[in-house]
């Protein structure tokens, strides 16, 4: 009963948060210098002529009209048509999002792949090489996903390498997901090390060694579950900058994902695109989050307990 309301309650704030971020990126992109048809039609077209263009995308009509038909088309199963491409936007979406969801995978594997060992070695070896870990994970938390992508681009280019730079191939993905974990490794690494450095510390730890266990069995049976709690959480915020980044490298790479196209739509001001990409990304990271939330409660006792009235 407890899981079912915290559910219904996180739901509920869920879909006013999509609401939220849907009416925010609306007005947002209103407010944006120049209009579609301005841009369409250049700088000669006659104001007719652009009057009549806007008359019939439907964008004469007041904001408030404008953002209602279009938040009831979505609930409605219809994002709507590109004013560029004519071409239904749930369409092209679908074509890109495959290309970003994989930059994403390969940025996420290495993040836990390589963070969390880092992270632990990390804490085997805090007098040898404390101070030089801690320097390269600022570093690789406080480089841009800019700096780093252009400076790979300017080495493989430079150098070959028999990397593939641009397009949407498999093994083009690989670089722009490898820049785009350099900061999930640095801050997962940083986030690893302090939960186990602070588990190892707790009563039960010292008391599974007191009863015998081995070095190894307390790590598993103790430090590992409880340190992976407080890991789990920052993954959320660990993704928000994977989602994020993926508009940079994609950028820097030419790799035609969800994020460079929702910068192109931007720049034609291709509403409807913005706002559904928009939307698309933010419900990604909501579910994800609410996932994040569910494994959390699922590995702490104390919050299953929290959750199912178990022990109360």
């Amino acid at each position: 009963m407890r899981t079912a309301l915290w559910l219904a309650v996180r739901t509920g704030t869920a879909l006013l948060t999509l609401l939220a971020v849907s009416v925010l990126v609306f007005a947002a992109s209103r407010a944006l210098p120049g209009s579609y048809a301005q841009l369409a039609l250049g700088p000669y077209a006659s104001a007719d002529d652009r009057a009549q263009v806007t008359a019939d995308l439907g964008l004469d009509d007041g904001l408030p009209t404008q953002l209602v038909r279009w938040l009831g088309t979505v609930l409605q199963g219809d994002l709507g048509t590109s004013f560029v491409t004519h071409r239904p936007v749930a369409t092209e979406l679908a074509e890109r999002l495959p290309i970003t969801a994989g930059i994403a995978a390969i940025a996420l594997v290495l993040t836990i792949a390589i963070g969390v060992p880092l992270g632990f070695l990390a804490t085997r070896s805090r007098g040898r090489s404390g101070p030089a870990g801690r320097l390269v994970s600022a570093l690789g938390i406080s480089l841009p996903e800019f700096v780093v992508g252009s400076a790979v681009v300017f080495v493989v280019s430079r150098y070959g390498l028999g990397l593939t730079i641009g397009g949407s191939s498999a093994d083009a993905l690989l670089l722009p997901g490898a820049v785009l974990a350099v900061f999930g490794i640095a801050a997962t690494a940083r986030a690893t090390r302090d939960a186990v450095l602070q588990v190892s510390v707790e009563p039960y730890v010292a008391a599974s060694v007191a009863r015998g266990a081995t070095a190894w069995q307390t790590v598993r049976r103790h430090v590992l579950r409880n340190a992976s709690i407080p890991v789990l959480t920052v993954t959320s915020t660990i993704l928000a900058s994977l989602l994020g980044g993926t508009v940079i490298v994609e950028n820097v790479f030419d790799v035609p994902g969800l994020g460079s196209y929702l910068i192109t739509a931007l720049d034609r001001r291709d509403y409807l695109v913005v706002q559904a990409g928009t939307l698309l990304v933010a419900t990604i990271f909501i579910t994800t989050s609410l996932v994040v939330d569910l494994l959390a409660g699922w590995l702490d006792p104390r919050l299953r307990a929290q959750l199912t009235g178990v022990g109360r």
